[in-house]
């Protein structure tokens, strides 16, 4: 077979490199497809620069399909899930030329491959959909590729499925990714950050002040710059990144696996935390909220793991801390550093 012009291929690579970043418009998707069916040239150069073409092509090749009853037949009722061919009716001359009969096969291979896009679509199509958890509300569940997701309670994301890519944006609070295998590779984006997956199950945090990186299985790359900028960690499982928001400064740590999935179950685990971070961790699943109110307390460290709905557990906790005073007040558990609280109560 004579190698494609340099044009076809480029033009191929061209609307390769565009369903791979996504972002693709209707129009452009109208454009995309009006150039695949033009010749059964460009679709074969589209597989060869397609890696997740070629799946989709090996699955079609084991689907009994009856290619020129799928041809006569025409474009499908509007409500079936499949792709029709853009191609103008015209009856049928009495006798088919040589160049037609030549042509066939390759008209209905693309047919094939189209009609094996439509019925595994969520492969094929940019898909593109919007999670929320509500505030107490932690939710798990599987994206179209398979991949399951734990999104903790006040967090949110979204998704683009292309042919070439699996994206995710998480816009705030916390989730994590047990990753499906496939050939599309899997990313997720979140404070100017990149995490690509390598089969994989991670966690990603947006915290007060860094996200947090954390990989159970496999490995994941971070970059900075929406994944455009410098290799920033390469995390294996057991490890663990806190990227600083304002000049995405890297602190590693070795971290206990189990440790890192426990708020799936609704346990807030944390070691030489912060109090305040450790207090938007319980608030985000409780309606009593915990207040620190002054900085001293806030900046206290402490280390423990606690039921995350368990607050009676939560207040002794706190109570034995030397430093620490707490009170309720209107729904609220309030916290303090003892001499704050000193200091309060002597004033008239």
């Amino acid at each position: 077979m004579p190698a494609p012009r340099p044009s076809l291929a480029n033009e191929a690579a061209h609307w390769h490199a565009l369903q791979r970043q996504g972002g693709v418009t209707p129009e452009q998707q109208r454009q995309f497809m009006k150039w695949l069916v033009t010749s059964p040239a460009h679709l074969r150069e589209y597989i060869t620069v397609s890696r997740v073409a070629s799946e989709l092509s090996d699955a079609v090749r084991g689907m009994a399909v009856d290619l020129d009853a799928l041809i006569a037949a025409g474009p499908p009722a509007a409500d079936d899930n499949v792709v029709a061919l853009p191609v103008r009716r015209r009856p049928p001359p009495p006798v088919a030329s040589r160049a037609s009969r030549r042509h066939l096969p390759g008209i209905a291979a693309a047919a094939a491959l189209l009609l094996g896009v439509g019925v595994v679509g969520h492969l094929a199509w940019p898909q593109t959909r919007h999670y929320v958890a509500a505030h107490g509300a932690p939710r798990s569940f599987a994206l179209p590729d398979h991949t399951v997701v734990h999104l903790n309670a006040e967090s949110e994301l979204s998704i683009r499925f292309t042919l070439l890519s699996r994206r995710v944006e998480l816009s705030r609070g916390q989730a994590s990714f047990v990753v499906a295998e496939e050939r599309r590779p899997f990313a997720v984006h979140a404070a100017g950050l990149e995490v690509r997956d390598i089969g994989t199950t991670f966690d990603v945090s947006l915290r007060r002040e860094q996200a947090r990186i954390e990989v159970a299985e496999g490995s994941v790359q971070i970059r900075g710059d929406s994944g455009q900028g410098r290799l920033l960690a390469d995390l294996r499982a057991g490890q663990s990144a806190h990227i600083d928001y304002r000049d995405q400064t890297v602190s590693l740590r070795q971290q206990h696996i189990d440790t890192m999935t426990a708020w799936w179950r609704r346990r807030v685990v944390f070691q030489d935390e912060p109090l305040r971070e450790v207090a938007e961790q319980f608030n985000r699943l409780n309606r009593v909220r915990l207040q620190v109110d002054d900085d001293v307390a806030g900046a206290l460290r402490l280390t423990g793991n606690l039921r995350g709905d368990d607050l009676a557990s939560l207040r002794t906790f706190l109570d034995q801390q030397p430093s620490l005073h707490t009170r309720v007040v209107d729904q609220r558990i309030h916290v303090s550093s003892r001499s704050a609280a000193e200091t309060s109560a002597k004033q008239p």
